[in-house]
């Protein structure tokens, strides 16, 4: 299945409070991100920063398709996906800033950190490394017999990968329930996708391994709802794992303060087209789920709750240097 541009009709199940959730968590992840961008360049932000804009419309979408009980593994595009699982943008504040109050208290930065009681799994950088972990655990939900689904977020680039390969034949041989998503942004960081693999569509990788897949476009958020909806379904019924690859484009470098000399001006232009949040809020707005009197009411709620998480992490101090061995793990 391949969505077209024009939004598709509501998917089944989906209420009004439904599509008003989905566009407060995009509206969420655009607004964090927004501040996020203007505190990196106020030195404020420790490390780097990796946006999703242009990208959160299938992050936030695939993860409200899962149940509460289900685990995702996000990567560093992936931050809607942890707002929708529950995680606090004081926390995601905290963590940037290199807080001792942060999850993972001062020693990380960007998004790689664990709740695995709200239901996501910390990421590691390393390209594919999480399809193979994910998949023990789906293995896992089968072995014990719980009706629990895995989700793991892979870029294009990891499809070229062996971690990816071993990962995914692994979940498809043990039918696991297990849902692969693969973000087809064009780009492995700065190598276009043509230079690193010589399929067109990522899906047809799936044939490999004898499962189904879906191309979607994932700046369409109620076809990703649909797709991943489905494929969940199709896990939680014991059919095995299913490849989902949402054709999307980060509107932003590769890391925040990436020159982008490997991408023209007009093919951003065109993507800006496309804006996940643009389109989601016109579907609204012409079925009248939301009044242009409630956006901009819900913007300025977004303001406030945005900057008092950044005064709160503002205030917050620093870890103890005392504190940097403390739960480390250390073997002779």
């Amino acid at each position: 299945m391949t969505s077209a541009v024009g939004a598709p009709p509501i998917p089944a199940g989906l209420t009004g409070d439904d599509l008003r959730r989905l566009y407060y968590y995009l509206r969420l992840t655009r607004s964090l991100e927004t501040r996020l961008t203007n505190l990196y360049r106020q030195g404020k932000v420790i490390g780097g920063l990796f946006s999703s804009l242009g990208q959160e419309g299938e992050s936030v979408a695939s993860a409200y398709a899962l149940e509460s009980g289900d685990i995702l593994s996000p990567l560093i595009r992936n931050l809607g996906s942890m707002l929708v699982k529950g995680a606090r943008p004081v926390a995601v504040l905290r963590q940037y800033m290199a807080k001792a109050a942060s999850p993972t208290r001062g020693r990380e930065m960007n998004i790689h950190f664990n709740d695995l009681a709200l239901g996501y799994l910390g990421q590691i950088s390393h390209l594919g490394d999480m399809v193979p972990v994910m998949a023990g655990i789906a293995l896992s939900f089968k072995v014990r017999g719980e009706p629990r689904v895995g989700l793991v977020y892979v870029g294009d680039g990891a499809t070229s990968t062996g971690a990816f390969h071993e990962g995914v034949n692994f979940a498809a041989v043990q039918r696991v329930p297990l849902v692969v998503i693969v973000e087809h942004n064009g780009y492995s960081y700065s190598t276009p996708t043509l230079r690193q693999t010589a399929v067109a569509r990522m899906a047809d990788k799936a044939h490999a391994y004898g499962i189904p897949a879906v191309t979607v476009d994932g700046n369409d958020v109620l076809a990703v709802y649909e797709v991943v909806g489905e494929a969940v379904d199709r896990a939680r019924r014991g059919e095995g794992p299913t490849l989902i690859e949402a054709k999307t484009m980060r509107m932003r470098g590769h890391y925040e303060g990436d020159p982008e000399i490997y991408r023209s001006k007009e093919e951003v232009e065109e993507w800006k087209k496309k804006d996940p949040l643009d389109r989601f809020t016109k579907k609204l707005l012409d079925d009248r789920t939301l009044t242009p009197a409630d956006i901009e009411k819900r913007k300025a709620q977004f303001a406030r709750e945005i900057e008092e998480a950044v005064a709160f992490a503002k205030q917050a101090p620093f870890p103890d240097a005392g504190e940097v061995t403390s739960d480390v793990f250390y073997q002779g």
